[in-house]
């Protein structure tokens, strides 16, 4: 299906802002990207500015983000607890991967550019961020086997999600994934560590063992 002409401008905006730079990329260079003339106006029929452009973009994405992420939670729901944990926590963080992936522009303008709009920042971390860092942890105390696990959940979710943010990020600025990680190691490794929740000492046990070290 044909995206219309205003699809287009949102789409290849931020294309050209995620590879040059907000402040790099011309109306002009939006225009000429999305099949218009360049520098005649078309893009003032649908925006009022270049801001305007990116502000739309920001705000579909972190839609986009909320009804996936339910669906996504949905999906990796369905997977019947009989199947063996390892799989459904690979399963879960390729989802994580896959989306990461998706927002991969509006990642690198957030992470380059976002700090001089303070009010998008506000929507990629409430939109799009959170609602990721929130869906692991949701997930993670709906598995039978975390039942029992004394661990702080929200934190863990920020490291699990953050993990798969920073790898796809990483990848794309630099070329190659951290480490040299290809994806499936990435993914054997963060299923590794989540398996290690199982064993959690306590608070009071990690204390513990703190009191008698010193």
């Amino acid at each position: 299906m044909s995206r219309s002409t205003r699809e287009r401008i949102v789409a290849e905006s931020l294309r050209l802002f995620a590879e040059r730079g907000y402040a790099a990329t011309s109306v002009a260079e939006i225009e000429a990207a999305a099949g218009l003339s360049p520098g005649a106006g078309g893009l003032y029929r649908h925006f009022r500015s270049k801001y305007e452009v990116l502000a739309a973009a920001t705000h579909e994405h972190a839609a986009r983000t909320r009804t996936q992420i339910t669906e996504g939670l949905a999906e990796a729901s369905t997977v019947a607890t009989t199947v063996p944990l390892e799989e459904r926590l690979a399963l879960m963080c390729r989802i994580g991967l896959a989306k990461a992936r998706e927002e991969s522009e509006l990642m690198r303008v957030f992470f380059r550019d976002l700090s001089q709009f303070p009010e998008l920042v506000a929507i990629v971390r409430d939109g799009l961020l959170q609602p990721m860092f929130d869906a692991i942890t949701t997930w993670f105390r709906a598995q039978p086997e975390y039942a029992g696990a004394d661990v702080d959940w929200p934190a863990v979710g920020a490291v699990l999600g953050g993990a798969v943010v920073h790898y796809r990020l990483f990848q794309d600025t630099v070329g190659e994934p951290p480490g040299r990680a290809e994806r499936e190691r990435f993914v054997a490794s963060w299923v590794r560590l989540s398996l290690g929740l199982l064993s959690a000492p306590s608070p009071a046990s990690g204390a513990a063992v703190a009191e008698v070290a010193g």
